[in-house]
């Protein structure tokens, strides 16, 4: 045993029985816990310690970045971390495939501009299904989603019906569609519905990640925030559930970096209240 001092022993015994004698650091660690913790379980177990202490601070707390490093450490408590992204669609090289019209560049100025598309999949007890976005750029909102047991082209066309209900483009606002080369995005019935929306389409080269790379981004977050932490899954059912509450919590309380650290759906009405006081100051 490590020899103690009587006086060390007491004194923490009488901190224990009476709180305000803590020092200041301790008191303010002993109120930051709980609230560290429920930011925490709030944001489905994955924030790291940049994104509680942003949270924290939206909330108006007046703590460093390092006080909530050092007690998310002595909690015990870390964010996610992501892994590998695997390969899901084949490319369709017989396919007549539209140009790049992204060319990577995924930063647009405002919403309805530029949607990425793609799609992953996930293992379950009775077989694997398929999870397909499709994301607005401008501020990463999932704007379409669809869970299926099958990667058929019919299943990312609801993704796609999803978004173009919501959305309600116009024909000729200049919308681009964009997705990698798989013959689901490929096939007769997407590049219609497109053309009848009036979304022109965009396609990235073969074998290249990084010509759908939000895409890409977007289902890793998915995969490593929910299938890989909150598996093994069951079945299609558990998957569809666990996907609709996902994308519904990352479009409205999710904060996302390179939007400024906020929601994609705060960085939405930001841009359309931007819109209705340009006219009044004007």
């Amino acid at each position: 045993m490590l020899p103690i001092a009587p006086s060390t022993c007491y004194d923490h015994l009488a901190k224990r029985a009476d709180p305000s004698r803590l020092s200041a650091r301790a008191r303010q660690d002993d109120a930051l816990r709980p609230e560290i913790l429920r930011v925490f379980e709030e944001n489905w177990r994955v924030y790291g310690v940049r994104k509680v202490w942003r949270q924290l601070v939206r909330e108006g707390f007046d703590v460093a970045r390092c006080t909530v490093a050092r007690l998310m450490k002595s909690m015990g408590i870390q964010g996610i971390i992501r892994g590998k992204p695997h390969r899901t669609t084949i490319p369709d090289k017989k396919a007549p495939c539209p140009l790049d019209k992204v060319n990577r560049q995924f930063r647009v100025p405002a919403p309805n501009m530029l949607w990425v598309s793609d799609f992953t999949c996930v293992a379950t007890w009775r077989g694997f299904v398929y999870v397909a976005f499709v994301i607005d750029a401008y501020a990463r909102r999932i704007v379409g989603w669809r869970v299926s047991t099958s990667a058929h082209a019919g299943f990312v066309l609801d993704a796609l019906e999803q978004a173009v209900h919501e959305r309600r483009p116009a024909k000729g606002m200049g919308l681009v569609h964009h997705s990698d080369r798989g013959s689901q995005y490929l096939s007769i019935r997407y590049t219609e519905r497109l053309a009848e929306a009036g979304i022109e389409h965009s396609v990235g080269s073969v074998g290249d990640s990084y010509d759908n790379a939000l895409a890409e981004t977007i289902n890793g977050l998915f995969k490593a925030e929910v299938i890989h932490r909150r598996g093994p899954w069951r079945s299609f059912e558990a998957v569809e559930y666990a996907t609709l509450a996902w994308v519904d919590w990352f479009n409205n309380r999710r904060l996302l970096k390179p939007i400024g650290n906020i929601p994609p759906a705060e960085a939405e009405a930001n841009f359309y209240a931007t819109l209705e006081t340009e006219p009044m100051a004007a």
